[in-house]
This record gives C-alpha cells, sequence and structure tokens, in this order.
C-alpha cells in the first residue's frame, strides 16, 4: 500500500526539471512509448475482431451452423429429422438437403461445381441465401422446373446468364462397374453473390426434388440447422444427434472452417506478442529513466533517510513515480485505441482523401471498408498487462534507490 508520503514525493519527482533534460526526455518517450504500444494493440486487435466476424458471417451466409447426417453416410428422413430439431432448445431453422459432385457445361466452358439440392421454403431459415441473390428469386426453384441458381464467379467462368441453359452431368458408376454419368439441361433461374469464393465460384442450388431425381436418391444427405446463438451451436448440434440415437452425427461451422479461424487466431496471437515488444520497450525507458533519476537524487534520498524514512517508504516513492508514468500512458493508450477503433472506417477513409491511394480497391477485395470490433475482454487484458509490465520495471531502480546508504552519501556532503 503507498502512503500519501511516498505518492508526495514521486510527484515532485515526475515534476522536477533538476535532474536534467534527458531525464525528461526519457520520461516522454516511455509515456508515448506505453501510450502507443496500448493504443495500437486495441485498434489492430478491433479490426482483427472485425474481419474474424465478418469473415464467420460471410462463410455462415449460405453455410449451416451445424448439420445432422447420418453416421453411416446414408440417406435419412429429411422432413422427419427437420421436425424434431425444429423442436429442439435454441433452433432458429431446419432445413433437409442433398448435396453433389458435379460437371457443369455450358458451350465450350465446363467447371465442377458442388450441386446442393435445396427445399426453397425453408432454406430462407437456415442460409441469407434471400439477401445473396443478386438476380432472379430462390422461390423460383419449384419442383420438375429443372431450374439452378449460380454463385455469380461460376456463372462468369462459364458464361451463362439468366435464362441460359447449361448440361449438368453427376458422374456415377453402373452394375459392372463402369463409368455411367447421369445428364440433365438445368436452365439458370438466378444468380448469388456472398463475397466468398468458397460459395460464389463452386456453389449451385437447385431444387431438391431435381437435385434427388438427377441422382436417383430417395432421401436427404442431411438436416442443415441454424442456432439462434452462433457460438451456442456446437455443443447443441451435438446434444441433439446424441438424443436423435448412435446413428446420427454432427458437424459444426467450427470444423468445417476450422482453417479460416486456425489462420486468424495465430495472426492475433502474433501481432499481440509484437506490439507487447513495444510496450516493453518503453518499460525498459522507465527502468533507464528512474535509474537516472535514483542517481540525481542520491543526496536527497540520503537526507530523507536520515529524517526517518524507511527504505520501504524509498521504494514506494520511486515505485509511484515509475507507476504515475507508466500508468498515464496506459490510459492514454486505450482512450486513444478505442478512439481508433470506434473510427477505424472514418480513419480509412481520412487517409485515402489525403494521401490518394485506395487501401481495399473494390475491383480486387471483396472487403472494401475497415471492419472493426472492440472486446471489452481484449482491451481489459491488453491494459492489465500493460500496467504489469509498467510495475515491473519499476522495482530494480526502486530497490537500488532504497539501497542508498545515507553516511556514504553525505560524507563529503
Amino acid at each position: 500500500m503507498i502512503r500519501p508520503l511516498e505518492l508526495f514525493l514521486a510527484l515532485r519527482y515526475v515534476r522536477s526539471r533538476e535532474a536534467g533534460f534527458f531525464v525528461s526526455f526519457i520520461t516522454l518517450v516511455s509515456l508515448l512509448g506505453v501510450a502507443l504500444g496500448v493504443a495500437a494493440l486495441i485498434a489492430i486487435l478491433s479490426v482483427m475482431n472485425g474481419f474474424e466476424g465478418d469473415l464467420r458471417a460471410r462463410l455462415l451466409s449460405l453455410s449451416a451452423h451445424a448439420t445432422l447426417v447420418r453416421a453411416d453416410g446414408g440417406p435419412l428422413d429429411g422432413e422427419r429429422i427437420a421436425a424434431l430439431a425444429r423442436a429442439a432448445p435454441g433452433v432458429a431453422g431446419a432445413a433437409p438437403y442433398i448435396e453433389l459432385q458435379a460437371l457443369l457445361v455450358h458451350g465450350a466452358e465446363m467447371s465442377s461445381a458442388s450441386l446442393r439440392g435445396i427445399d426453397p421454403a425453408t432454406e430462407g431459415t437456415v442460409t441469407a441465401i434471400g439477401a445473396s441473390m443478386q438476380e432472379g428469386r430462390i422461390a423460383d426453384l419449384v419442383p420438375g422446373a429443372n431450374r439452378v441458381v449460380l454463385g455469380r464467379m461460376l456463372a462468369s467462368r462459364l458464361r451463362v446468364a439468366v435464362g441460359d441453359e447449361l448440361t449438368v452431368m453427376v458422374p456415377t458408376t453402373g452394375e459392372d462397374g463402369e463409368l455411367a454419368p447421369r445428364i440433365r439441361l438445368f436452365t439458370v433461374s438466378g444468380l448469388f453473390e456472398v463475397g466468398m469464393p468458397d460459395h460464389d465460384a463452386t456453389l449451385a442450388l437447385g431444387s431438391m426434388a431435381d437435385v434427388a431425381a438427377l441422382a436417383h436418391e430417395t432421401g436427404a444427405a442431411g438436416v442443415r440447422l441454424r442456432y439462434h446463438d452462433v457460438f451456442a451451436a456446437p455443443a447443441a448440434a451435438r446434444a441433439l444427434a446424441a438424443r436423435l440415437g448412435p446413428g446420427y452425427e454432427s458437424r459444426d461451422w467450427t470444423l468445417e472452417n476450422a482453417s479460416y479461424f486456425r489462420a486468424i487466431r495465430i495472426e492475433k496471437t502474433m501481432m499481440t506478442l509484437i506490439l507487447l515488444l513495444v510496450v516493453a520497450v518503453a518499460a525498459f525507458n522507465i527502468v533507464a529513466m528512474l535509474v537516472m533519476v535514483v542517481r540525481a537524487k542520491r543526496t536527497d534520498i540520503a537526507i530523507l533517510r536520515t529524517l526517518g524514512l524507511s527504505p520501504r517508504g524509498v521504494v514506494g516513492a520511486f515505485l509511484s513515480q515509475g507507476l504515475l508514468i507508466g500508468w498515464t500512458g496506459v490510459l492514454l493508450g486505450v482512450a486513444l485505441g478505442v478512439a481508433l477503433a470506434a473510427n477505424a472506417s472514418a480513419v480509412m477513409a481520412w487517409l485515402e482523401r489525403t494521401f490518394r491511394f485506395r487501401l481495399f480497391d473494390s475491383d480486387v477485395y471483396y472487403v472494401t471498408a475497415i471492419p472493426s470490433r472492440i472486446e471489452v475482454a481484449d482491451v481489459v487484458t491488453i491494459a492489465v498487462v500493460a500496467l504489469v509490465l509498467t510495475l515491473a520495471a519499476t522495482i530494480y531502480p526502486a530497490l537500488r534507490a532504497a539501497r542508498t546508504e545515507p553516511a556514504d552519501v553525505l560524507r563529503y556532503e
């Protein structure tokens, strides 16, 4: 516990100019270094949180939060399982589906794709396909019409537009083991775009009945689920699969997109460690500054010791001085970092106008603005770590000051 006398001495030493310009300069550099390091950490982690949220939203725009399938990979009664799933707690929607690997051909152009059969009436409860449609409507995928909706990049690759016909070929093998592909003409009835190549360049949607007829399937491949809380989906889906019986298993978005989020976590961790080095360097500056103050104030320390100030009081005084500088830097850094994170898009727009450059060209990137999401837990963690670093930086100079012997210092005064 720091006592009032120790705090008073710390304030006098912080405001003192007797130690010289260089010490004052190091003090200012230390304070600004801590502030800039903390601000950079908060701003960059908030932007990375924003990118992570944007990526998650794009990935889940046409993907379910979880999927129920048979453990043996066989078909299931989609309508019955979907009805049971809708009654489960936390489920916002459930829709059966069937998915095939197909080859799409239009004239001389061809491309492989994932052909997904959906129920247009329930698909909107599981994905955001309605909001992603650029042309046409998902309701046009009526059974028996042999219509298909393509991702815009896939349509561009095939050079098709709404109203064009294309050939859909599903590779299968006959009873004799020979390759016997099934072929059917489909009409392009719409285009969608979600801003993710995994969807826009590889996915084609058709009526579940039409896709099942093409593949000669009699049931659904699985049931796709959407939960009110996306982060609760993995555990809730596993519990639902367990209630359905041992023949069912669940897959969730954290497994299907694990590589994306693992890469983001690694980048966030490395960026945090790198920027913490900035705070650490500023903390070392506090060490150097306090050591110089201790040398400049040796006579003052000796006099205070002869007047009854204990070694503990000396330690408290210099700890207080270092903490005043370090914690002031932390508070300034938190304020600056939160302000930058909250106005990241406006700051980027100002930089682009001022220096006449484009950070995210819309012709190249899907993301044209900097998303930012401030996490209170991140801000608190950064502030606490910075405070601990500055506290650790003050320990050695404070102990060195406490070891000052009054007799040795005042012998020749």
